[in-house]
């Protein structure tokens, strides 16, 4: 998936305008306020004991992840503009730094190496970002949310 970044559009900012509407939702809101506040799981076990499967946690914890993969997603098939998506929001990039330590491992078990694979392409292209553009903002950042 290697993703060209294009002049932003108007079609972009209404794409994140979309984004943004989306991520008002209730239920949503209170899946992204439990997600900042308590998801910091270092492996696989860790992850399932937080959120055993069933559980409210559970969904809570697929509602962010899935939302911000498929937001990811527009962004490496070249659908919108990397850069208006980095600079709109650091979420997205909160987001792969606390599923980042566990994935290998969850993509071993469910037999999937591209689980997840829009938020780490994404992810990555965004730390790279903030290494180039602002040289030691994406160690604070990480060191911040982890």
């Amino acid at each position: 998936m290697a993703q060209v970044n294009h002049q932003a559009t108007y079609d972009d900012a209404n794409l994140l305008l979309k984004l943004y509407e989306l991520r008002r939702e209730e239920k949503m809101r209170e899946a992204r306020a439990w997600f900042v506040a308590n998801f910091k799981p270092k492996s696989f076990d860790e992850m399932l004991k937080l959120c055993p499967p069933g559980s409210p946690e559970s969904a809570k914890m697929r509602q962010v992840i899935t939302y911000w993969d498929m937001a990811a997603s527009f962004v490496s098939m070249g659908v919108l503009n990397a850069e208006m998506f980095f600079a709109s929001n650091r979420e997205c990039l909160l987001v792969w730094v606390r599923v980042k330590p566990y994935l290998p491992e969850m993509r071993e078990k469910y037999a999937d190496p591209h689980h997840f694979k829009n938020l780490e392409t994404v992810g990555t292209m965004n730390l790279d970002h903030l290494n180039r553009t602002s040289p030691g903002a994406a160690d604070a950042f990480i060191k911040r949310v982890s």
